[in-house]
């Protein structure tokens, strides 16, 4: 009996130690120069019903269903959905936009894991071209992050971002 209790103190302690060492954040970000003018592809970007045409969740689930609620564009509009193993359930609601800069929201996780993160998009000029930033960070809450010790979040979303963005390059320099 002394033996079991002793195991089972020496596996607390190991998850202890395991979350006092574990990430506690993580922040995700890939970008692309797109050749087009600033001020257009800061108006697709704040598009939620247009992300729909580069997002690579999109393409993972053609028939999910969307719902979209609020001004397309403005700060408060949300982009629901629901899709099969690969997409999940949530929304996602545009929280600031800092004109020709930045826009920001925030994404909520309902399946398969309840969560919540932040994502941005940031744009800028660079050599006569428009960078953006895709990115996405959020909290590795306890067990979550002791997880993360053995699985990256850049490499689970990274590829995703990067087939997006380059989708979202294809659809605009594309454009007549």
């Amino acid at each position: 009996m002394i033996i079991i209790l002793y195991i089972f103190l020496a596996l607390i302690g190991m998850l202890l130690l395991l979350s006092l060492i574990a990430p506690k954040n993580y922040d995700v970000s890939r970008s692309v120069l797109i050749n087009r003018p600033k001020s257009e592809v800061f108006e697709v970007l704040k598009s939620l019903k247009y992300q729909d045409t580069w997002s690579p969740w999109a393409k993972k689930d053609p028939n999910m269903k969307k719902e979209f609620r609020g001004v397309d564009g403005e700060v408060g509009s949300v982009s629901y959905w629901l899709g099969n193993k690969d997409v999940g359930e949530g929304e996602q609601e545009i929280t600031k936009i800092v004109p020709m800069e930045r826009i920001e929201g925030e994404l909520r996780f309902l399946k398969p894991f309840k969560s919540t993160s932040n994502c941005y998009f940031l744009i800028t000029e660079e050599a006569g071209k428009t960078k953006v930033v895709w990115g996405f960070t959020g909290e590795n809450k306890f067990p979550m992050n002791i997880m993360m010790l053995f699985m990256s979040m850049d490499k689970m979303v990274g590829k995703d971002f990067e087939e997006g963005l380059s989708t979202l390059k294809a659809n605009l320099e594309n454009k007549s």
